[in-house]
């Protein structure tokens, strides 16, 4: 009958979305757990080293310098596989670029395994979001979907890699909507929210379900700390503009560096990386350890927490320009609850008994500059509520990332991954 090859074009593509999302699940499954094996090993290795004494000090250096020198060179083999690959995937929405080959998928994953386990402060959404739209192009491309409908699914399955690295299906969807489409359209909604969902139930064959960064039980914080709430967030704009600033600053300055090789500058970042690691592992790495302490209470010195935010505020550009894969959500999101934490330290002796706690500034301090670097603000609410499992700082969340949001604006800071997207495509 004429009307019934619509409605089964529209089946196909739901039933490639689901397909495809689940098998974007398996590989997010698969990422997150052999990166938490390395990361263990790397912890092991680092602190057997520790007590070699000053021979011993060498180990993580040269640990961080070989991987980030690996990992850089697989990714020089197959384009766009360096970096974070959020903004190769908006490109493609945008039909500024090309599609993606399905040599990304092992160049993301095995490079992006060698880079965040060996120490990088890199983070694991980026790869899986490139590793998802890239096999969201495939699947569309051999389920012979339309060009239009390839595209939607393209997209969708980049918030489902997104979806899986966090265990987050509403903040990917929120992603795909927010972020890279800057649209609503019914179709791809759906799309997504079944890329999605697929990819959060076949990733939790691999890994466990429970919250990434699960925090304790906090008390609601009183209505008159709106304004306080809204202060700290036109602070974390501020903050996240300057980081936006940097992490462009350190790729101008690294693509300076014209004669030396590429694995040599990144085997230097590398070393440089491994130094930090060798005098405290929390310098180092994606950051998750590091804000699941702080949710859950912290413990740290003003003078501590200073150092680590001063530290990894450096650290994270430097590593995102070694050109390895990984992605910039996770270092972002420490740095957010190091800022909060450091805040609260700060303030508290302003505050009332009554006022909220350390740990809740630390949450709120994670969404809030993501919405300051990234500039999507209700991405940023939705991940943190996701990934900690509490919802009783929704409000406090909103207003932060509102203030954010308008503060780097009002700098006019340019959002990360449309610099990111604008520098891919003026490079060669």
């Amino acid at each position: 009958m004429p009307g019934a090859r619509p409605s089964l074009k529209t089946g196909r593509a739901f039933v490639v979305a689901a397909a495809a999302g689940c098998l974007v699940g398996l590989v997010g499954g698969a990422f997150r757990w052999c990166l938490e094996h390395a990361d263990r090993l790397r912890g092991s290795l680092v602190g057997t080293a520790a007590g070699l004494g000053v021979a011993g000090r060498l180990v993580p250096v040269a640990l961080c310098a070989v991987g980030a020198a690996v990992a850089c060179a697989i990714a020089q083999r197959v384009p766009h596989a360096a970096g974070s690959g959020i903004q190769h995937v908006e490109a493609v929405w945008r039909q500024e670029s090309d599609q993606h080959s399905l040599w990304l998928v092992p160049a993301k994953f095995v490079g992006g395994v060698i880079a965040i386990g060996s120490g990088l402060v890199l983070g694991r959404e980026g790869p899986l979001v490139h590793m998802g739209a890239a096999i969201g192009s495939v699947a569309g491309h051999r389920g012979r979907l339309d060009a239009e409908d390839a595209r939607l699914v393209h997209t969708a399955l980049g918030g489902a890699g997104l979806a899986a690295a966090f265990i987050a299906p509403l903040g990917g969807l929120l992603f795909v909507c927010e972020e890279v489409t800057r649209t609503i359209r019914p179709r791809l909604v759906l799309l997504t929210l079944v890329g999605t969902v697929a990819a959060v139930v076949c990733s939790l064959s691999v890994v466990a379900g429970a919250p990434v960064l699960p925090m304790p039980e906090v008390p609601d914080p009183p209505v008159w700390m709106l304004p306080v709430f809204l202060l700290f967030g036109v602070a974390a704009g501020a903050l996240g503009a300057a980081y936006s600033a940097l992490v462009v600053r350190t790729l101008e300055a690294c693509d300076g560096l014209t004669r030396v090789p590429a694995t040599v500058r990144a085997a230097a970042i590398g070393a440089v990386v491994g130094a930090l690691m060798a005098v405290d592992p929390l310098l180092a790495g994606g950051g998750d350890p590091l804000s699941m302490r702080l949710l859950a209470g912290g413990g740290m010195t003003v003078v501590a927490l200073g150092t680590y935010l001063a530290v990894r505020f450096v650290a994270g550009p430097l590593s995102y320009a070694a050109a390895t894969p990984g992605g910039l959500f996770a270092p972002l999101l420490a740095l957010g609850a190091l800022w909060g934490t450091l805040a609260h330290a700060l303030a508290s002796p302003l505050l009332p008994g009554q006022a909220a706690g350390p740990a809740a500034f630390a949450a709120v301090g994670m969404a809030a500059l993501f919405a300051g670097v990234v500039r999507a603000p209700l991405t940023g609410v939705v991940l943190v509520v996701e990934m900690t499992g509490t919802s009783v700082l929704l409000v406090p969340l909103l207003v932060a990332c509102f203030a954010a949001t308008v503060t780097a604006d009002r700098l006019e800071s340019e959002p990360i991954y449309d610099s990111l997207r604008r520098r891919m495509l003026e490079r060669p």
